[in-house]
């Protein structure tokens, strides 16, 4: 969320960037006129109860009976203003808070201009595409062929765009799983266990709600929503607290369930695993000082970025631009890896700088060292990575021509002694 003091003093800031992110800029009017109206109305109460206030001690040394019942009369109607003011109060509160949800991060000075994802940038690519001498089976071919993925069987279950992964399959994706894990608190990440459902409140903090209420699945009889990714519960870990700058930065990592509502386009997507709306992920959360974030983020980036190299995966890194990067985010850099049998990149990570902005709705501070107010903290947030896509890549850069599927080596110590995956 939005300081209300920077549309105060520098309503331009939120218009141009509100531009860049080819969005409306009228909500900035809506927004000055609404807390323009919530002074007014604070100083009509304030200025009622100084009066009330000056009165009541009038009333109090009041000698004559006559006049101090004509000014308990008169405190009684400037009682009954003072409760209509308050409830206006309210209501223009909680209407300028509703805009100001709505209006997500500002972009940082040098995120690329552009109107959607067509127009981001490719910063690098690595590595080489596999060369085979046979083409490729796009994941759901390979999948059911080696008996590791049954699509009728979660369609049967559950539904469309649900799929059962059985035997060596259920494993490799567990195996991903638990590699990545290591992996990360290698890189120096500390892994969190975290409830898979969180109430309201901490979805309103990762800047989820109101926005996307329409994308979670929500049981509105205990308020419980399933998490649509990991860097919700990561967030709301430290809600409505203040951090000691000497804890600074904290590492987190977290694998999940993720439960989103997909609305899928007629024709896009609509084969294979790559979209659902149930999915694995493992996350990469940073709490850090301001200061501390641009350099945290590319430390994420990296650490993301060498996922991919050791399971040996062709990647490439995206800066999104401004049309496309996302309502929390300030700076966003997208991994993508290349899968031969769909014949096209995945995304696998995006990796985030979010700023201030989740700090200040989670209301998340830290006290500095030396003293002073307390600062609101910066958190990043990252995949590292998210399935089904890396299994994806996994199953059609390692198939071989007999369809079967190589394992990574790094995978091989959580596959109990399975190196290639046969029918």
């Amino acid at each position: 969320m939005l300081d209300i003091n920077l549309f105060r003093e520098n309503p331009e800031v939120v218009r141009d960037a509100l531009t860049r992110r080819q969005m409306d800029v009228s909500v900035v009017d809506r927004v000055l006129e609404l807390d323009a109206e919530r002074r007014r109305l604070l100083t009509r109460v304030e200025t009622l109860k100084a009066e009330r206030n000056t009165v009541s001690k009038e009333i109090g040394r009041s000698k004559d009976p006559a006049e101090r019942q004509a000014k308990i009369e008169a405190m009684r109607q400037v009682g009954e203003e003072i409760a209509a003011l308050d409830e206006q109060v309210r209501q223009v509160e909680e209407a300028l808070t509703a805009e100001i949800a709505q209006i997500p991060n500002i972009p940082k000075a040098g995120v690329p201009l552009g109107r959607d994802e067509h127009e981001n940038v490719v910063i690098r690519t690595v590595g080489q595409p596999r060369t085979f001498d046979f083409t490729p089976l796009p994941h759901w071919d390979l999948g059911p062929r080696l008996g590791i993925i049954n699509f009728d069987q979660g369609v049967k279950i559950t539904g469309s765009r649900f799929y059962v992964l059985s035997g060596a399959g259920a494993r490799l994706q567990r195996a991903l799983i638990a590699w990545m894990l290591d992996l990360h608190i290698r890189q120096g990440y500390t892994e969190q266990y975290l409830p898979f459902m969180v109430k309201e409140e901490t979805l309103f903090a990762a800047g989820q709600l109101p926005k996307f209420r329409d994308n979670l699945y929500h049981d509105a009889e205990e308020d419980f929503w399933m998490v649509p990714t990991a860097e919700v519960p990561l967030t709301g870990l430290f809600m409505n607290e203040i951090l000691e700058e000497a804890a600074l930065p904290i590492h987190y990592t977290a694998y999940t369930p993720c439960f989103r509502r997909e609305k899928m386009s007629a024709g896009r997507d609509v084969r294979g695993i790559k979209r659902g709306h149930q999915f694995d992920k493992v996350e990469m959360y940073i709490y850090c000082r301001p200061e501390e974030s641009d350099r945290e983020l590319e430390k994420m980036l990296a650490d993301a970025e060498q996922t991919c190299a050791e399971l040996g995966l062709p990647y490439r890194v995206v800066q999104l631009c401004t049309g496309d990067l996302g309502f929390n985010a300030a700076i966003t850099y997208d991994i993508e890896v290349w899968a031969p049998g769909c014949n096209e990149w995945l995304e696998v990570s995006s990796v985030s700088n979010v700023t201030d902005f989740q700090a200040r709705r989670a209301n998340i501070k830290y006290r500095p060292a030396e003293g002073g107010k307390t600062r609101l903290v910066h958190t990043l947030n990252g995949s590292g990575l998210g399935l089904p896509r890396t299994l994806i890549a996994v199953l059609e850069n390692y198939q071989q021509p007999d369809g079967s599927i190589l394992v990574p080596e790094v995978l091989r110590p959580w596959m109990g002694g399975i190196d290639i995956i046969t029918p």
